[in-house]
């Protein structure tokens, strides 16, 4: 780990750096707050400590500074202080998140440090945690697409795009008509598998940067702004060609008749009035007369 200290005591910086390179760590050293924030700004320090005594911090306000800037991770800061009875050294000004007091001694600093390590990775891992609760919470967890509450989220923004400039937006929709009967005929587990394998063939045929939300079981939606007619149809041809394309069968190679149907709902303006659930109960409509006529079709509403 790399370990900037802050310290103008020649020999205490001394022991300060035996202490750390005999512990594997990486010394580097700087004698104002300047070179320190500098320093910090430069490279992937996190771990900090700063003598209070001889050097600039207090009047610099280094320690409020450096927590004002907010960096990308979390900096642990160890003060260095010549009171132990110095009463505002514990004040939640300071903002430092241990001390200790001179005389340094080698091992006691070797156990602060140590301290900080094991803090500094258990905020790594609440943080590691945290993302993954927001991931779960944005995503279905089968095929990785928006849930519903996320997609209609970020497809409102690219309604919201689409209206600010005044120009049109499609809405496609992409259901497994016999979803129903796949899971009855095969179980859930098969079902799944087939989910999986429809929503890859749609990640391929899509754009790196579309909107794709799975919000139903077997219903996938993706926004698509600027677009409308024949152009969307060509999208949509797309997406049937990819997933009608796939290869769904059993273990023992028994095919598995999958039917698709695309709904592609157009509108040529958006205005304050057009909200996305209603294009996505348009788009509901014509995927339900899809399934009625059999499937294995593409077909445009405009609206």
């Amino acid at each position: 780990m790399k370990i900037l200290v802050i310290n103008n005591d020649l020999m205490e910086r001394s022991v300060i750096q035996q202490v750390l390179q005999s512990n594997k760590h990486e010394f580097i050293a700087a004698g104002s707050s300047e070179t320190a924030l500098q320093l910090l700004q430069e490279g992937d320090i996190r771990f900090v400590i700063a003598d209070r005594a001889t050097t600039d911090i207090e009047e610099a306000q280094f320690i409020q500074r450096l927590r004002g800037a907010n960096p990308h991770y979390y900096i642990y800061i160890l003060l260095i202080t010549s009171k132990s009875g110095d009463m505002d050294v514990t004040g939640p000004r300071i903002g430092a998140d241990d001390y200790l007091y001179k005389p340094v001694v080698p091992l006691e600093l070797k156990s602060r440090v140590h301290i900080g390590e094991r803090i500094l990775g258990l905020r790594d891992n609440l943080v590691e945690a945290r993302d993954a609760l927001d991931q779960m919470a944005m995503f279905h967890p089968l095929t990785s697409f928006l849930n519903p509450k996320a997609f209609l989220t970020l497809s409102k923004g690219e309604l919201e795009r689409a209206r600010r400039n005044q120009a049109p937006l499609s809405l496609v929709a992409l259901s497994i008509t016999n979803f129903d009967e796949i899971n009855e005929k095969y179980g859930p587990g098969v079902g799944n598998d087939v989910l999986v394998l429809v929503s890859q063939a749609i990640r391929e045929k899509s754009r790196p940067y579309d909107d794709i939300g799975q919000y139903e079981n077997a219903l996938f939606l993706i926004p698509i702004p600027f677009v409308i007619g024949q152009d969307a149809e060509k999208i949509a041809a797309r997406l049937f060609k990819g997933v009608a394309g796939t290869n769904f069968s059993l273990m023992d190679g028994t095919g598995i008749p999958v039917k698709i149907g695309i709904g592609i709902v157009s509108s040529t303006r958006i205005t304050t009035s057009t909200e996305m659930e209603t294009l996505i109960e348009k788009a509901r409509e014509v995927i339900s007369r899809i399934k009625r006529n059999g499937g294995n079709r593409v077909e445009t509403i405009f609206i």
